[in-house]
Order: structure tokens, then sequence, then C-alpha cells
């Protein structure tokens, strides 16, 4: 078995509905330019607060995908 290695980006989704379609967003924006996801991990959620309303969802997501040279 050969020995692979795998990069490690974050992207920031966003949603006015909710964490999971911020974080859905992130991962197919990536999967539109990058082959081989493997993994994303969820490293921050926030919110986008106006006039003491929630307007937005915001995700951090660490994504990996393979390495190519």
């Amino acid at each position: 078995m050969s020995e692979s290695v795998y990069k490690v980006i974050q992207l920031v989704g966003t949603s006015s509905e909710s964490w999971e379609k911020a974080a859905s967003a992130a991962v197919a924006k990536a999967s539109q330019t990058l082959r081989d996801l493997r993994i994303a991990e969820i490293a921050e959620l926030d919110l986008v607060i106006e006039d003491g309303a929630v307007v937005a969802y915001r995700a951090k997501v660490n994504v990996s995908f393979k390495y190519e040279d």
C-alpha cells in the first residue's frame, strides 16, 4: 500500500437558515474545484446579528483532500 498525503484548508460557509446548510455550502463549493475530498471537520460556528436578530449562520470548516504533485 502506498502512502498518501492530504492537505487541509479552512473554509467559511454561510447560510441564512442553519449551520448545517452553511457547512454544506462550504463543502459543495470546495467540491467544484478540489478532487478527492475526504474529511470535513467543523472548527467553529458563529452567527451574524443585525438589529438584535440572527441574519446569518457561519460555519468554519476544515476540509481535507488528497495532495497530488
